[in-house]
């Protein structure tokens, strides 16, 4: 008898799933996709290498044909797929429920051809009841899901490949455009627009503390002789003057000052007083987005960063499906919402019927349930065994859920409006508020934006003493304040996935690998959890709103992205939509075409920044200042200077660009004399950031010595002290308790702390960010080289093993998005099928390295000695591959229904391709 194959994503998923499935159901794990467009030139095989849409790898010519390629890294799995399927009786492909698992279900089940009956099984949740109600509910696939997955995928190839070279061209080299991306890199540069154009208002205000029977409170000026004090939002963000048409009094300093007095000596009387009760309603569970936000701001999470860590809850059984636009809950998850809170805070703290919520997304898809705790009962944070980002980023959807079935908080807001005589300036009308929590109801479990709830609570309650008109409240103190108004602040990855999801742009399932995308390109840097964009950021977005302003204007985008909703509801034909979007006078193709020959490469790596005496330009090695300048001998020559790359637009001003030009022309600024040594220290800016050298380079002195300065550090606030310390780098702190000397020093990667064991043995730990690399102590250092070593992708080990009986290296345990590995210096080995982290012993460790040093040995050796002969080979069984005549595809390509049929699309393996 045979055994049932069950399919799924990945290794992790394949261990939870196993657990729950009767003992002749086999599951393995496809590694994500399995096949798509070619990557890249060498991925296209040879019986299609002269085509002019081969390199775009979709047939535009031929109904938008998609040439899909097996990678050359995932020909092993197939492989192994298929030794699995051989001998099944039923193939159960259990990928991911929304577009993107449909979609690698149709890719598998195109390659593996199965003879078998194959069915999808899809579950939101890997638990025991899950995994059974889904395999009683197995079903087709739904070609819709996957004709809206590959018509997106198009669409994106289109662009992106059709964009991205234009930009070399103009540009430079190695950028890249996208369809959400473009928009979202537009979305930075406009803020940094209106951050650059900003002026500064100024205006004075009071406030004063008060006292009444014993009770002090805050109040602050509201109005003067009747007519509004101007706060921030009454200033032109563009003049820094008031808006046009505001009647409100901007108090300058000296009557601020002259009013001080006044209200400090003369009597105050309560004029109003004002009590509003008001109800707060907990928020709706978690969506794909607003978990990315959330975590954005309590967790200080990136969203590639939630992403990864929900994926891994998700695969081990502890949360529902992690990409979701819906904020409905089941009645089973209700009910272990409600048991929670019952348990955990009493009835009381219960909202009175189940609560339910509506998704307000405009096109909501995806999954069917929002992200939860998976299972009938929710596991409480500290019983899931979970730590660090795991066990934060669980406690957080555990405490949103639990909060969404809890009571209505109930708060009274209070306002005491006050009065006291300003002298000559008139009469004074000052306003004190404040709340009263009257029951907190769901603010016990969950605060939106606070880490803390209970600390939440005392920080939201502002107690006012019992006032009532015609008080006398004695004044205690008044302080004249002065306030500048601020730039509109940057977006950080929260505030931008916020937005794109309000315009309707892309998918918030794509958002964490757009986000991922724009740093990674240099499009913008994250520092301070704020996204600034670069200076490559505002050359192209420039090109792209000047010559293809649809690509990158937000309502084109959101309607675009409504019609692959369209499409994937069956409403609208793909292939209409694409020849539209591609093709005739006004397609991408055409645009492209007529506009390449009017854009000119030197205006368009050009960056005009106001304020500024020269221009900033694109070159081949990063961005760089460029004026006219008059030579010694009275001929007008153009003066070139590099910015560092971390210095962005948002950094550059006038004083700053005449000092990097000023030293290109005079030569570096000296800090001062080394006393040891006699020579200059001197501060320089190079392509890589700020940094001091002593003495000149000579002919004698060609490498002087220089330092980096750390990560955060201002220029202009460097001393010589500063400068010499970081040029003696690296420190000798002591020697260590177990033999050799601890330093520390500043690299590649910042500040560390090293252990040097003697005989090129090194063991570096990196400094924290309360550390200072020039006065860090020897005990400090001990401390940090005490913490575990992390891992590749920052991780933690898991447990050491030890170290095995002549080596120097210990064997540690770790747990990758692949699953449990064991480590050894720079080999890792995946452990075998069973083995688990408390059954693995260091002597099977020492093995399972042994057989990957040697086979990593062979495969070195074969790739030497064999790769004529396989190349050979491989153009034999591609020539094959790629001559046989593909099935016609008839437009539309699809049965009546709609649906995608299966000989429409070639399929090629890249592996057999030269």
């Amino acid at each position: 008898m045979g055994h049932t194959l069950v399919i799924v994503e990945s290794p992790t998923k394949a261990r939870t799933i196993r657990g729950f499935l009767p003992k002749d159901y086999r599951v393995e794990a496809s590694m994500g996709h399995v096949r798509d467009l070619p990557n890249n030139a060498s991925e296209i095989p040879a019986a299609f290498k002269g085509e002019k849409w081969a390199n775009l790898g979709v047939n535009t010519a031929n109904d938008f044909e998609p040439l899909y390629v097996v990678p050359k890294d995932k020909k092993k799995v197939v492989k192994e797929l298929k030794d699995a399927l051989k001998g099944a009786d039923q193939l159960l492909l259990a990928t991911d429920e929304d577009r993107e698992g449909e979609s690698i279900s149709w890719h598998l089940l195109q390659l593996l051809a199965p003879k078998v009956p194959a069915k999808r099984m899809v579950f939101h949740e890997i638990t025991k009841e899950a995994i059974g109600r889904a395999l009683e509910s197995t079903r087709e696939l739904d070609m819709e899901l996957v004709h809206a997955q590959e018509t997106r995928r198009i669409l994106d190839r289109l662009v992106g490949y059709t964009l991205s070279p234009l930009l070399w061209k103009k540009v430079a080299w190695g950028l890249s455009a996208g369809r959400v991306q473009s928009v979202a890199v537009r979305l930075l540069v406009q803020r940094e627009r209106a951050r650059r154009a900003f002026r500064s208002g100024s205006y004075w205000d009071l406030k004063a503390q008060l006292e009444q029977a014993g009770g002090g409170f805050e109040a602050k000026l509201s109005h003067l002789a009747g007519e509004r004090i101007a706060g921030g939002a009454d200033f032109d963000e563009s003049t820094g003057a008031l808006k046009s048409g505001s009647k409100v009094t901007l108090l300058a300093e000296a009557d601020a000052r002259a009013l001080q007095q006044a209200v400090a000596q003369a009597p105050w009387r309560v004029a109003a007083v004002e009590e509003k009760p008001t109800v707060r309603k907990p928020v709706a569970p978690f969506t794909t987005s607003t978990l990315q936000q959330e975590a954005n701001r309590k967790l200080r999470l990136s969203a590639r960063e939630t992403m990864r860590t929900a994926q891994g809850l998700y695969e081990r059984g502890f949360i529902t499906y992690m990409r979701t636009d819906s904020v409905h809950l089941s009645d089973q998850a209700i009910g272990a919402a409600r048991s929670c809170v019952e348990a955990k805070y009493g009835k009381d703290y219960l909202s009175p019927a189940p609560r339910q919520f509506s998704t307000k997304s405009r096109n909501a898809q995806e999954a069917h349930e929002a992200i939860r705790p998976a299972g009938e009962s929710f596991r409480d944070p500290g019983a899931t065994g979970l730590d660090g980002r795991d066990l934060a980023l669980y406690e957080l959807i555990w405490k949103r859920t639990v909060a969404s079935q809890m009571a209505d908080a109930r708060l009274t807001m209070l306002s005491v409006d006050l009065e006291v005589d300003g002298g000559s300036l008139g009469m004074a009308g000052f306003r004190a508020s404040g709340k009263r929590i009257d029951f907190a109801g769901f603010f016990r479990a969950y605060v939106e934006g606070s880490d803390d709830p209970d600390a939440a609570l005392e920080g939201q309650e502002v107690l006012l003493p019992n006032l009532k008109a015609g008080d006398s409240p004695a004044c205690k103190g008044v302080e004249a304040l002065g306030h500048q108004t601020q730039p509109p602040a940057r977006y950080s990855e929260a505030a931008l996935v916020k937005m794109l999801e309000k315009e309707g742009i892309g998918r918030p399932s794509t958002y964490a690998s757009i986000i991922g995308t724009i740093v990674d390109r240099g499009y913008a840097t994250l520092q301070n959890n704020s996204l600034t964009p670069s200076f490559t950021a505002f050359a192209v977005t420039a090109l792209l709103e000047e010559h293809f302003p649809d690509l990158v204007d937000t309502s084109f985008t959101a309607r675009m992205e409504g019609s692959l909703d369209e499409i994937a509801a069956g409403r609208e034909q793909w292939l209409p939509y694409l020849e539209g979007f591609f093709k005739g006078d006004k397609g991408l193709e055409t645009q492209v075409a007529q506009r390449e020959g009017d854009i000119d490469p030197g205006a368009s790596r050009t960056v005009e920044l106001e304020g500024l005496p020269c221009v900033v330009r694109i070159g081949r090695f990063g961005a760089y200042l460029e004026t006219k300048r008059v030579a010694d001998d009275g001929t007008e020559e153009l003066l070139k200077a590099t910015l560092p790359t971390e210095l962005t637009p948002a950094d550059l001003d006038a004083e700053r660009a005449e000092l990097i030009l000023k030293q290109k022309v005079d030569g570096p600024e000296s800090l001062g004399e080394d006393p040891e040594t006699g020579e200059q220290v001197y501060l320089l800016f190079g392509q890589y950031g700020p940094y001091v050298q002593r003495g000149q380079v000579s002919d004698e002195n060609p490498k002087p010595k220089r330092a980096s300065l750390p990560k955060g550090a201002k220029p202009e606030e460097l001393s010589l002290e500063d400068a010499l310390g970081l040029l003696r780098l690296p420190r000798h702190l002591g020697e260590h308790p177990d033999g050799g000397k601890v330093q520390a020093g500043l690299g590649r990667f910042g500040p560390y702390v090293v252990h040097d064991k003697g005989k090129g043995e090194k063991d570096y730990r990196s400094l924290k960010a309360e550390d200072d690399v020039l006065a860090i102590g020897l005990s400090r250092a001990l401390e940090l080289l005490a913490m575990p070593k992390k891992g590749r992708g920052g991780r933690t080990a898991l447990k050491d093993l030890g170290t095995p009986e002549g080596a120097s290296e210990q064997v540690q345990l770790f747990d990758g998005p692949y699953g449990l590995y064991v480590k050894q210096g720079k080999v890792n080995a995946s452990l075998p099928e069973g083995t688990t982290a408390d059954t693995i012993t260091l002597e099977q460790a020492i093995e399972l390295l042994a057989a990957k040093a040697a086979s990593g040995k062979t495969k070195g050796r074969a790739a030497a000695s064999g790769g004529t002969r396989k190349a050979a080979s491989s153009r034999s069984s591609a020539g094959k591959t790629a001559t046989a005549k593909p099935a016609a595809r008839k437009p539309p390509a699809t049965t009546k229904s709609g649906r995608l049929r299966a000989s429409a699309v070639r399929i090629v393996r890249a592996a057999d391709s030269p």
